[in-house]
């Protein structure tokens, strides 16, 4: 782990830090090949991917109804509890995102503006498993493009051995209102929800996070179908003070490290001591954590930096553009006035990454590896599209008309002056 003050980080060590290069590239050749595989052949390409990824042999691709009535009867009452109320958390948060249907103005005597806003047509979603199963991910896929009142929502996640899907994670998908679940996933998942199979029917967009491979594939289709973001392994920065408990501070490292060997946690502290205290606690907390092999692979290329200032650190964490961004501070607020880019900000002592990932209502879909300078977290907007409307009377026109001709006359397109001008010619 470094352990640095960030004055003194050298440029190869910082660019590293920003960059979280998670190795997209290695991968690229063999997802392209396995997405003109899919494109070309199908549901046999999708049966061979996975037995050969997920080492299950499966007749049906779809969860048929009779397996999702089933999942709830392996669940405890007391999981089931849980993730109805974190479900209805995450309806109440995304239901303050969603848009008027329709509005209109009139923004001149005789011109009036709108937008309608209608929501997509399909949509896919992935939920991972492989190390985990993510029954939260699937409610953070699902519930906003229900909100979003999309018709034809898709889920596809990867299958056990045994060619089931884990109850848990059937029970949130249909929970959240799923309208079709697939055994599948990878790259071919991807693929299959963007060109269409004998089964499976072709999506919009896809949303979801994903290991390298399941990333890439997204990457790659964009054109083909539209995405979310890039969402790959998942980050935290911790912006702390003297005030914050090294304790605290160390778990929430660890609890973001036991995602993924390539998940990243890093602390910037104001204080020396508190430094020095995190990583104590690290030493002492990581090799009793219950994925410990992981948790030590990811706090390898996690870091411990030391600002001078709260100015210092919040400039590191806007270049760092993080996933999650915890700020721990006399004044988390204050601070917050100053964050431009992060997918989801946690204030305070008591306000753990985990709340957002299961029960407070927000969204865990985020943008990692410095992409959140440029997207927002998955939200309801992401699961519609906004028609612009107009609507001008006579004399609206002909306050327009100037404007209008002139400047097409200017761009050289004199058929368009021509259709405002015949409407306004005096009738016989």
């Amino acid at each position: 782990m470094i352990i640095k003050r960030l004055e003194d980080l050298k440029d190869e060590d910082l660019r590293a830090l920003l960059s979280r290069d998670v190795g997209l590239q290695d991968v690229l050749t063999a997802v392209n090949d396995i997405i003109v595989d899919v494109g070309s052949k199908g549901d046999e390409a999708l049966f061979k991917y996975t037995e050969k990824f997920e080492g299950a042999r499966i007749d049906d691709l779809r969860v048929s109804q009779e397996e999702i009535d089933a999942s709830y009867d392996l669940v405890e009452e007391r999981i089931l509890e849980a993730l109805a109320e974190a479900a209805d958390n995450i309806y109440n948060f995304h239901s303050q995102q969603k848009e008027h249907g329709f509005w209109m103005n009139e923004v001149s005597p005789g011109v009036s503006v709108g937008q309608k806003v209608v929501p997509l047509d399909s949509v896919g979603a992935y939920v991972p498993g492989g190390r985990a199963a993510y029954p939260s991910s699937a409610l953070m896929n699902v519930i906003p493009a229900k909100v979003a009142e999309v018709p034809r929502i898709v889920v596809c996640t990867p299958p056990k051995k045994d060619g089931s899907i884990t109850p848990l994670t059937l029970v949130a998908a249909d929970m959240a209102g799923a309208d079709e679940i697939y055994k599948l996933g990878g790259a071919q998942a991807v693929a299959a929800m963007a060109f269409g199979t004998e089964t499976i029917e072709r999506v919009d967009k896809i949303v979801g996070p994903g290991n390298v491979y399941v990333t890439a594939a997204k990457m790659l289709m964009r054109g083909t179908v539209e995405i979310d973001f890039p969402a790959g392994p998942s980050e935290v920065l911790i912006i702390a003070d003297r005030t914050a408990d090294p304790g605290v501070i160390a778990a929430d490292m660890i609890a973001q490290g036991e995602h993924d060997p390539k998940s990243i946690a890093v602390l910037v502290s104001l204080d020396d001591l508190l430094a020095s205290a995190v990583e104590e606690e690290l030493q002492i907390q990581a090799p009793t954590a219950a994925r410990r092999e992981i948790v030590k692979e990811s706090l390898d290329h996690s870091a411990i930096l030391l600002a001078n200032d709260i100015d210092e650190a919040v400039d590191f964490s806007n270049a760092f553009a993080p996933e999650h961004l915890e700020i721990i501070t006399s004044d988390p607020v204050g601070v917050l006035r100053s964050i431009r880019h992060a997918g989801s900000v946690f204030l305070g002592k008591y306000t753990p990454v985990a709340a957002g990932d299961y029960a407070s209502g927000t969204n865990h879909v985020l943008p990692t590896s410095g992409h959140a300078r440029v997207f927002s977290g998955l939200n309801v907007d992401h699961f519609t599209k906004k028609i612009t409307v107009q609507m001008i009377t006579d004399d609206g026109l002909l306050g327009l008309e100037d404007t209008i001709t002139t400047l097409a006359e200017a761009e050289g397109l004199m058929a368009h002056a021509e259709s405002v001008r015949r409407r306004l010619e005096p009738k016989a």
